[in-house]
């Protein structure tokens, strides 16, 4: 059911647009005008002549035929008159609801619900929400809320059955460098849920413009076999998908039910729907975006990893990681490694972990990357870890791994833990391109999942 008026509209009509910028309705506006969005954009508020410099609609009947987009910040008493008269009057090809108190709250709300669903479905018109923050994409950004990343090529496509949970996926990402393609936020999923997103990502999947990583919150499967089949087809086309099931204890189940009216699955239900499904299951916020950050840069041809650092404890902390998710980290001997200790400080230690000491400088910890890429055939990817105690800038050691990132064969996974005492460098770091991990357990368990698919 969804249209090409959901994902690319050339009119917006918002229902309930406000100035009050920290309210729904404003801010709604506000990301609107602010975004990608270059058509027609028509507020509809009884009470206001000009909102954001913008001219205001009274009423949802004065609105011109034509609308395509409709996205409702009323109350949910307004809604169904406001839906019918866009669908069936303004010729609206879609529908947004981000207005709660529907099916999540009272009989009531759930049978307005199911009479929107209906004006909708019978009209063929796209319905998302509602009880949801909206839909972000490269051509607008009809959401409520902030921050609203960059969205464009080069970014996952995050689809999420709570507006909350995605927000803080959003926020914590993009510390770590980790960008976006778009942002659904489904709801109470009255008539699109995720599975039906997954199905319209794969019946149009343009492998020169489409996310090829997908990340979900799913708190309801309605149609395991749809998630399946779609899930299955995406995969084969070349894309990754990592998800959080929520709802799978007995407590779980009934917080999910009074949230979005999910209905319950057991846990071995969705681990064998997954398993089935080609989807990596991960089990919170920062081990969703760890995958996901994983699956953004280049996949290693084996499971043997080299280990550079300037911590000494935290090579042996990854070490053991990376073996108990199943990696390898094979011990250096021979020419090559004498070579390389002998050109690092006395002290260093090249035998895999390679630790250039606390003391080694950005240089000697690039011609340690250097040696790791090209003399020790042995290793399919290098995992390097710097941080900082306080003493100084760490600019040089991020530059040098910004440059191996793009110069070295093998792919290289760069983990910076110094998150307070390094925020500027690590934030120069995402400005340019590079993803990064702030714990070395989380990287490695990370990979581990994606071995196991």
């Amino acid at each position: 059911m969804i249209t090409h008026a959901l994902i690319n509209p050339r009119s917006i009509a918002v229902i309930g647009g406000s100035n009050h910028i920290h309210k729904p309705g404003g801010r709604l506006v506000k990301n609107l005008i602010e975004g990608p969005f270059t058509g027609d954009l028509y507020i509809v508020n009884p009470k206001e002549r000009l909102i954001q410099g913008r001219p205001v609609t009274r009423s949802v009947n004065d609105l011109p035929t034509g609308i395509e987009l409709g996205v409702l910040a009323v109350s949910a008493a307004h809604c169904t008159e406001a839906v019918r008269v866009l669908v069936e009057e303004k010729g609206a090809r879609a529908i947004i609801i981000i207005s709660a108190g529907f099916s999540e709250e009272s009989t009531e709300g759930a049978a307005i619900e199911r009479e929107i669903c209906r004006i909708c479905t019978a009209a063929g018109v796209a319905l998302i929400g509602p009880n949801c923050i909206g839909l972000a994409n490269p051509h607008h950004h009809a959401v409520f809320t902030s921050p609203v990343p960059t969205l464009g090529p080069g970014g996952i496509d995050l689809i999420s059955a709570s507006g909350g949970v995605a927000l803080f996926i959003i926020e914590c990402a993009l510390t770590k460098g980790l960008r976006f393609h778009s942002l659904w936020s489904v709801g109470n999923a009255a008539q699109t849920g995720i599975e039906e997103v997954l199905e319209y990502m794969d019946e149009h999947f343009d492998p020169s413009t489409d996310a090829r990583i997908k990340a979900l919150y799913i708190e309801d499967i309605r149609d395991a076999e749809k998630l399946v089949r779609h899930a299955v087809s995406l995969v084969r086309k070349g894309c990754c998908i990592a998800a959080i099931k929520g709802g799978t204890t007995a407590d779980g189940m009934r917080a999910s039910a009074m949230h979005t009216g999910a209905q319950p699955t057991s846990e071995e239900e969705v681990a064998a729907i997954f398993r089935r499904a080609g989807i990596v299951r991960c089990y919170s916020r920062e081990e969703l975006i760890a995958v996901a950050c994983a699956f953004a840069l280049p996949r290693p041809q084996g499971k043997s990893f080299a280990v550079v650092t300037h911590a000494g404890g935290a090579g042996v902390i990854l070490t053991d990681a990376l073996v108990r998710c199943g990696m390898k980290v094979p011990a250096y001997r021979g020419a090559m490694a004498d070579e390389l200790k002998a050109r690092l400080l006395p002290g260093a230690s090249v035998a895999n972990p390679i630790d250039i000491l606390g003391t080694g400088s950005a240089a000697d910890f690039g011609l340690a990357i250097d040696y790791a890429d090209q003399h020790f055939p042995e290793t399919d990817a290098i995992a390097v870890i710097f941080g900082s105690i306080g003493l100084g800038k760490i600019t040089a050691a991020v530059d040098v791994i910004l440059e191996k990132m793009q110069t070295c064969s093998k792919p290289i996974y760069p983990i910076l833990p110094s998150v307070l005492n390094t925020a500027e460098e690590i934030a120069h770091f995402v400005r340019h391109g590079g993803i990064t991990f702030p714990d070395e357990v989380t990287l490695a368990q990370a990979l581990g999942r994606m071995a196991s698919l």
